[in-house]
């Protein structure tokens, strides 16, 4: 089982002709709402490569946060794991021509004690999988302080500072990150993965992806070549399916070959969610 604890958010896409500049007027191609946030996009993707999936975000008692819910219980995630007793919070997602984004984002009432209530939770049912982002660390390093049926993955994505890197590498079985993030942990990441016996897998967009493994050894594969129509969510899309596919028994090379793919597909519509595949396409594609 997984549970991805983090950020759910209404995102409001916004396609421009252009990324504008500062004090600049622009027409949009097009305004539309999708549901959205880091752990809940990972969680949907999860849910839908087959993983037992719950998420345990925090949104409102309102209608917009109730359809939120339901949109994620259709694609077979628990939502029973979820407060009501907060705000879904909105971003602002602007796609540039290339399906390139800027989004912004408020704030959520995700915080230490309901971390620590998830993980508390998570372990009464005999353990599982707890996903965190990194804007998490590194105050959630003492709510997982004691949980020793909980293993922990993180996207390292929203954290800014070395030392709250360095707290959630020492407590993930697995961290994902770009480029940026890896680099908080040492200009080596093959070093890093090793001195705290994780698994770190650094995403790069088109340009692939690199895993390094906590004996030393280093892996590399490529993305699909696809064309481009939104990138919000496909770094969320592959932590997800990556996630899934090691809870699933593969071993971490087998299913970040998965979850590139899965995160390719994901950017040839707009939304962060629209395009994810289910595994049928995803094995299909992985066997030509």
């Amino acid at each position: 089982m997984i549970v991805f604890c983090g950020y759910a958010n209404s995102d409001v896409t916004v396609r421009v002709p252009e990324m504008p500049a500062a004090g600049s007027r622009i027409n949009a191609h097009s305004i539309q709402r999708h549901d959205g946030g880091m752990a809940a996009n990972a969680a949907f993707a999860a849910a839908k490569a087959g993983a037992t999936t719950a998420f345990a975000g925090v949104v409102g008692d309102d209608a917009l946060s109730g359809a939120f819910l339901d949109t994620l219980a259709r694609a077979g995630a628990d939502v029973a794991w979820t407060a009501r007793d907060g705000t879904l919070t909105s971003a602002i997602v602007l796609v540039g021509p290339e399906g390139d984004r800027t989004i912004i984002s408020q704030d959520d009432d995700v915080d230490p004690a309901h971390i620590a209530a998830t993980a508390h939770r998570l372990d009464e049912l005999g353990g599982g999988m707890l996903y965190l982002d990194g804007y998490r660390f590194p105050q959630a390093g003492e709510a997982l302080a004691g949980r020793r049926t909980v293993r922990c993955a993180v996207d390292l994505d929203g954290c800014t500072d070395p030392g709250a890197a360095r707290v959630a590498a020492a407590l993930a079985e697995h961290v994902v990150a770009g480029p940026w993030h890896a680099a908080l942990l040492g200009p080596d990441p093959a070093a890093a993965a090793a001195e705290h016996r994780t698994t770190l897998v650094v995403t790069d967009g088109p340009r692939g992806w690199r895993l390094f493994a906590p004996d030393g050894s280093a892996h590399s594969g490529a993305a699909v070549p696809v064309t481009t129509v939104d990138t919000t969510g496909a770094g969320d899309c592959f932590t997800g399916s990556y996630l899934a596919r090691i809870d699933g028994g593969d071993d971490p090379v087998t299913a970040a070959r998965y979850a590139a793919v899965a995160a390719s597909l994901s950017c040839t519509a707009t939304g962060a969610r629209a395009g994810i595949p289910f595994p049928d396409r995803v094995l299909a594609m992985l066997a030509d």
